[in-house]
């Protein structure tokens, strides 16, 4: 089992900061009042080296990658690199602790807030989800252990995100229920979001998170979901989130589309709630990478109609595009700030944010192996194109995806570890943050989530 690294409170960045030089990087219901904290102007407070670690903090080259494939691929190389941590820095930890001294509170978390109080509602309360006790790491695997998210935010969002769903955007029926239930959007969301001020943020990401799988589940997947003529429905729904300017006689035709299916009336309603706690930029940002998310879903799907299993380089680009980036994305509009257009535009993070969303991504395709597996047809995830495109058992397969987990992990630490310290602008490290935190909060998800995942029987 892998040693785990150290918690989200201080982020995995500074031991991966430790080991960047030799990496490199060039290669809902509820009405939502969500204040914006004011961010300085002008410089950014100087902090931390500002542009390299000194030579005598970086100890040596990365974890090589795991063994090869064939035999038990749990091999000792690939258990060290999943284990490997550097020693923690002082200067380092430093850089992830940002400023102090007066004047700099306001560029940390704003204080959280307890939730408001409410009378209690007429139906029984959601289910409390599963403590993380019940579900185990997948072995070998890099990752970072969280603390239990609060139990009363859970309870709080579980039950504003049924309420809206169910009642507001009429996204499920009655025969869904368990499966929603089961979903644990409530525990996803605070797991991944420890810093967001109010149940208020955290609905923000909880309705759009949910919105995104109403569209997966019913234009893609498991409940009515089809390939064929995907590309149409996409378009449509599309626009909930980014609205068609058209003339005053065909607008109302498109208005009224908005609201013909659970998807559209899901986007619609899930990006209005965002809009209003969100900045233009931020707004526009999610827009577009929920255009690269539909362009991940089209080639899956036009690959799923012509019965094409992808190479295994075309499988991971496209899972760069069909994959978690909108999430950790919005880190900042949940955290009750703004990372400016201009820092999140960087190459150097749009470069951290892509390998985080890669990472999570492939850790869904381990934890969702065995689910994907008895459902009807080949389901593409890394695993299978990894088996059929390279000649290995389904074991060796699943081993060597892990292993690809783990390099994109340390891949997107160093390369978080080095634009906090290039770049030690108080606003990126707080972004940096709260995007590790969402990599880890995730994979806590899947971890404890045994209602919908079970792992393979390959250790």
């Amino acid at each position: 089992m892998p040693v785990p690294g150290p918690s989200p409170a201080q982020s995995s960045l500074p031991a991966a900061a430790a080991r960047f030089g030799t990496h490199g990087h060039g290669r809902g219901a509820d009405a939502v009042t969500v204040g914006k904290p004011a961010l300085p102007t002008g410089p950014a407070l100087p902090f931390g080296p500002a542009a390299a670690l000194p030579a005598h903090l970086v100890p040596g080259p990365p974890p090589a990658p795991g063994g090869g494939p064939g035999g038990d691929l749990v091999a000792e190389p690939a258990r060290e690199a999943a284990a490997a941590t550097a020693a923690p820095n002082p200067a380092l930890e430093r850089i992830m602790r940002g400023p102090s001294g007066v004047g700099t509170a306001g560029l940390f978390f704003t204080p959280r807030q307890a939730p408001p109080a409410e009378p209690a509602p007429a139906e029984p309360a959601p289910e409390a989800p599963a403590p993380a006790a019940q579900g185990r790491p997948i072995p070998g695997l890099y990752h970072h252990p969280v603390p239990e998210p609060d139990p009363a935010r859970v309870a709080e969002v579980s039950r504003r995100i049924k309420r809206w769903a169910v009642d507001e955007v009429e996204a499920y029926p009655p025969e869904w229920e368990d499966q929603f239930d089961g979903f644990s959007v409530g525990r996803y969301m605070v797991a991944c979001h420890p810093d967001a001020p109010t149940v208020d943020h955290l609905m923000i990401a909880t309705r759009l998170m949910v919105a995104e799988n109403v569209v997966d589940d019913c234009y893609c997947e498991d409940h009515g979901g089809s390939p064929v003529g995907l590309g149409g429905r996409l378009l449509l729904a599309h626009t909930a989130l980014d609205p068609v300017h058209t003339t005053a006689e065909y607008e109302p035709a498109w208005a009224q589309t908005l609201l013909s299916d659970a998807p559209r009336r899901s986007y619609r309603s899930a990006m209005e709630y965002f809009t209003r706690a969100a900045t233009p930029s931020q707004a526009d940002r999610y827009r577009h990478d929920m255009a690269r998310l539909h362009m991940g879903y089209l080639a899956e799907a036009a690959w799923a109609e012509t019965k094409y299993v992808p190479q295994v380089s075309e499988y991971l680009t496209m899972r760069q595009f069909n994959n978690f980036r909108p999430c950790p994305t919005i880190t900042d509009t949940v955290g009750g700030y703004e990372l400016p257009a201009e820092l999140h535009a960087m190459p150097a993070m749009q470069r951290v944010i892509a390998l985080a969303g890669n990472a999570a991504t492939i850790a869904n395709d381990l934890y969702s192996y065995t689910k994907e597996l008895e459902s009807p047809g080949m389901h593409l995830n890394l695993p299978v194109v990894i088996a059929q495109r390279e000649g290995l058992s389904d074991k060796e397969a699943y081993l060597k995806a892990v292993e690809v987990h783990n390099d994109l992990m340390h891949a997107f630490e160093a390369a978080a570890a080095e634009l906090a310290v290039s770049c030690p602008d108080p606003r990126v490290v707080r972004f940096l943050r709260g995007v590790a935190v969402w990599v880890d909060g995730n994979h806590y998800w899947h971890q404890t989530n045994t209602y919908r995942y079970s792992l393979p029987d390959f250790w």
